[in-house]
């Protein structure tokens, strides 16, 4: 093969590369402009047609609606390869009562949480690790010797009582049931132990998004994980509570700021009951009574199609007083793979640049709002600017 040739064999080669890159990135962009489901108000369907206007899609609208007022568009590529089949939902326009107002949460897990494994010192002045490969952080205890557990209080009475027999846990592992069977070492302490590190409750700070008409409420756009595992914790019930924020460390670049406060677990500051905690945010129903402690404002839902990129607002508690302050919608992403991670604000607002340095830790569930509508709520604050942060669309918030 002379020069010349493989000359045009490696030019060729390139030209192969960028088609494949271009197409590729070409899919994305398209993948990425268009969900997977949309909600339409009933008479406002010509919303959604721009979604679709690119000269390499056709769609196939003329699918007739169904009973229960949905329907499907087929989308293809240049009208041969299928792409993405995207279901149509029509309804009238939700109205919330929405808040902003930061609130005190505490959680109970669902059995009891291993947080970590480590050795054991013995009687005898030798380390155990008796639960090495056998137990995993993640796991939840919640059964020893077929006997229900719901607290770390229990779980610890219970191996004390064991008498060294060999454990028995029932622990509940990616969603599935197993058992683990572990030997107690008696430690330098004269008690039995298992060598697991566990943890019942989690307690913390966030914002209150919403309320529907019958108190149920969705907060802060994302679920609670542990700060160990990282894994999304099992609730088995929680409550809300009121909070006093007592400071705000600014954040900046590479350290998110957070609200610094304290909760009063009484009964009297109890606002509601958590229900559930999954990856879009907490869900529970504030008492009927409790509802007057929050300052509201009525808001019709804005949904993903009505958003743009521009000016918005987010609503938040800042130094007693719920208030509006100025963000920039930057990015909107119609079907991001994390959908805690929909669209991207920056604040501009001078004031809560002054406070907070933009977004902080605590601020997750402020509503976003634009155009009179909510259409979402702030979730994560970047690490590396303080004044950017991600957001979910508030129709996802109500899927739950």
């Amino acid at each position: 093969m002379t020069r010349r040739q493989k000359y045009q064999r490696f030019v060729f080669g390139l030209l192969l590369l960028d088609l494949l890159v271009m197409g590729y990135l070409g899919y994305r962009y398209l993948d990425r402009k268009i969900p997977k489901e949309l909600h339409v108000v009933e008479g406002e369907e010509d919303k959604i047609t721009e979604l679709f206007q690119s000269p390499w899609l056709k769609c196939d609208t003329s699918i007739p609606a169904s009973q229960n007022g949905s329907y499907t568009i087929h989308c293809s590529l240049l009208g041969v390869i299928p792409f993405k089949d995207v279901k149509v939902t029509t309804g009238e326009r939700e109205n919330l009562w929405v808040s902003g107002e930061p609130i005190g949460l505490y959680m109970e897990t669902q059995g009891v949480l291993i947080i970590d494994t480590g050795e054991i010192v013995g009687e005898d002045g030798v380390s155990y690790d008796p639960a090495q490969n056998i137990a995993q952080a993640g796991d939840y205890i919640i059964a020893f010797n077929d006997q229900r557990v719901s607290s770390k209080r229990e779980l610890v009475e219970d191996i004390t009582c064991c008498n060294g027999e060999t454990a028995v846990l029932s622990v509940i592992r990616h969603g599935e049931e197993i058992s683990l069977s572990l030997d107690p070492v008696l430690g330098e302490d004269g008690r039995y132990k298992l060598g697991i590190w566990v943890r019942d409750n989690t307690q913390g700070i966030g914002t209150l998004t919403y309320m529907r008409e019958d108190g149920t409420f969705g907060a802060l756009g994302h679920g609670i994980s542990d700060v160990d595992t990282g894994e999304l914790l099992h609730i088995q019930g929680g409550a809300l509570y009121q909070t006093e924020i007592l400071g705000i460390q600014k954040g900046s670049k590479g350290s998110p700021g957070e609200l610094s406060g304290i909760i009063r677990y009484s009964q009297s500051n109890c606002l509601g009951e958590i229900t559930k905690n999954c990856s879009n945010g907490i869900y529970g129903k504030i008492g009927s009574e409790e509802r007057n402690r929050f300052t509201w404002t009525r808001m019709p839902v804005g949904y993903k199609q009505d958003m743009k990129v521009g000016k918005a607002q987010i609503l938040f508690k800042l130094d007693g007083q719920l208030d509006f302050y100025d963000v920039e919608i930057t990015k909107i992403d119609m079907d991001h793979e994390d959908t805690n991670k929909s669209f991207v604000i920056q604040v501009t607002d001078p004031r809560l640049l002054s406070a907070t340095g933009g977004i902080v830790q605590g601020m997750s569930g402020s509503p976003v709002i634009q155009e009179g509508k909510i259409v979402g709520a702030v979730t994560h604050v970047f690490v590396q600017d303080s004044a950017s942060g991600y957001g979910i669309f508030i129709e996802t918030m109500l899927e739950q």
